[in-house]
């Protein structure tokens, strides 16, 4: 669903483990690796859309995982004009999400791609929190960057300092309250 400014409305799920590492999973067929994350249908609710696409990308569903929180509104990112699709309509210039913090409460063997008929990922790994930061596609790493602090507030023990990038620390290492 896009809305009237050209976002198209998502979700964002930061899966971590027990240690404070995350779910860091590979996009099928590429080099390039990425949060889970999808699309909120017309009249979704975003916690909703959240568990399925976790489940269509994941294999996870409610009983896998404990929700710790999520982002307080949206978080935007735009697309490179390059992937800006402008025969379309409506246009989509990027995308704004509410971004869910989890922790994996079951076994690393119910991960699983084959939920769908067309899967979004083919491997994945737990990472430091905050690599992703850094290492996702370019014209989302402000978001990343963003919905790593606020959602990592909700995590640590700690008050974590705020370093010159603008996010928490990558040397704190996370657990959960």
């Amino acid at each position: 669903m896009i809305d009237s400014e050209g976002y198209r409305q998502n979700v964002g799920i930061v899966l971590c483990h027990s240690d404070g590492r995350v779910f860091w999973a590979r996009r099928t067929g590429m080099d390039s690796w990425q949060f889970p994350q999808g699309g909120i249908r017309e009249h979704e609710d975003p916690q909703d859309a959240m568990f399925r696409e976790m489940y269509e990308e994941i294999g996870l569903t409610a009983d896998h995982v404990e929700v710790i929180g999520r982002t307080d509104g949206w978080l935007h990112y735009n697309l490179p004009e390059r992937y800006i699709r402008k025969h379309s309509y409506p246009v989509c210039i990027g995308q704004k999400q509410i971004w869910f913090i989890l922790k994996m409460m079951s076994g690393e063997g119910c991960v699983r791609f084959d939920c769908s008929d067309k899967p979004e990922f083919d491997d994945w790994c737990w990472v430091n929190y905050w690599l992703p930061a850094d290492e996702v596609v370019f014209f989302k790493r402000g978001v990343y960057r963003k919905a790593l602090s606020e959602l990592g507030a909700m995590l640590l023990l700690d008050t974590v300092p705020v370093n010159p990038k603008g996010y928490l620390s990558q040397r704190a290492v996370p657990t959960f309250r």
